[in-house]
């Protein structure tokens, strides 16, 4: 039976798909990973990953990052074919830290930018360089390091670095985020404070975040939209014959028309901080969530 493509609700405001996935596959000779996976991701969403260890919630990052290709099917972002390679429209925050040791914060962030506009040197000078400093500032402000420019990884706790890793990969203003775990490895106090920021980050900057998480909870609070995959068919005989795909697609519809509500002004992030949260424990689940069952077989 043919799967449609799964998107969240639908309404005449609705923004379009930025991201469309169509009939993906991603194999490794006869090992199978992800099939028929179909999806449209709406500009602007927040989108959280869950599943068992497995299940393909890394290589469906890889996948729209650009550094792996599907083995069959398609990936679009705004109707045009995704290109392969890492480009700056995505950016990615892993769990590990991916900092410099031997760079400052300051020299981390900027970094990314001599990459980019000098790329057989890596170095600015000049006005050029002042321009670079001051957006890396201006960045680094935004994730809370503004008073720790000079800092090495070393002399930085877990979150900082964390917090400079998010920083380098906004650096280049990128339409989508993809975060792969990035707060497992973060104490519950520090975790919440990143919860909070990443939220601030995705609003202030209009991204677009797909995220993988093994925590229930962290899908629930941080995404407007939450996937799971698994494996809907199993050979005990050959356990690399199928992969997996999309089995529920939840729309939190309640934090969605929240979120609209923000951006037009109808309700401040003060009042934000009273509504009730979606989670999977909620009282009220029945109320905000919409649930599609994916039928693959």
């Amino acid at each position: 039976m043919s799967v449609a493509p799964q998107t969240g609700p639908q309404t005449a405001a609705s923004p379009l798909p930025a991201l469309k996935l169509r009939n993906v596959w991603v194999e490794y000779g006869d090992k199978v990973v992800l099939e028929r996976v179909n999806l449209d991701i709406d500009e602007g969403a927040f989108v959280s990953v869950v599943g068992p260890s497995g299940a393909g919630k890394s290589s469906l990052l890889r996948l729209v990052l650009g550094q792996d290709t599907p083995s069959r099917g398609s990936i679009l972002l705004d109707n045009t074919p995704l290109k392969p390679g890492c480009t700056p429209d995505r950016g990615v925050v892993f769990q590990r830290y991916s900092v410099f040791s031997h760079l400052t914060v300051l020299g981390n962030t900027i970094f990314g930018l001599e990459c980019a506009d000098a790329p057989l040197s890596a170095r600015l000078f000049g006005s050029a360089r002042r321009r670079a400093v001051d957006e890396a500032k201006e960045m680094l402000d935004a994730v809370g390091l503004g008073d720790s420019l000079n800092l090495y990884p070393a002399q930085m706790s877990g979150g900082m670095q964390q917090r400079l890793a998010i920083a380098q990969a906004l650096i280049k203003r990128p339409r989508i985020l993809l975060l792969d775990e990035p707060f497992g490895a973060l104490d519950p106090g520090i975790r919440a404070d990143m919860h909070a920021l990443i939220t601030r980050l995705w609003r202030e900057y209009s991204l677009t975040i797909i995220m993988v998480t093994h925590d229930i909870q962290e899908a629930f609070s941080l995404g407007t939209r939450v996937l799971t995959l698994d494996k809907t068919r199993v050979d005990p005989h050959a356990p690399n014959r199928y992969g997996a795909t999309v089995i529920y697609d939840l729309s939190l519809d309640r934090k969605i028309a929240h979120e609209a509500q923000l951006a037009a002004g109808q309700v401040s992030e003060v009042d934000g901080e009273n509504a009730p949260e979606t989670s999977p424990t909620s009282s009220s689940v029945n109320d905000s969530i919409t649930i599609d069952k994916i039928d693959n077989n």
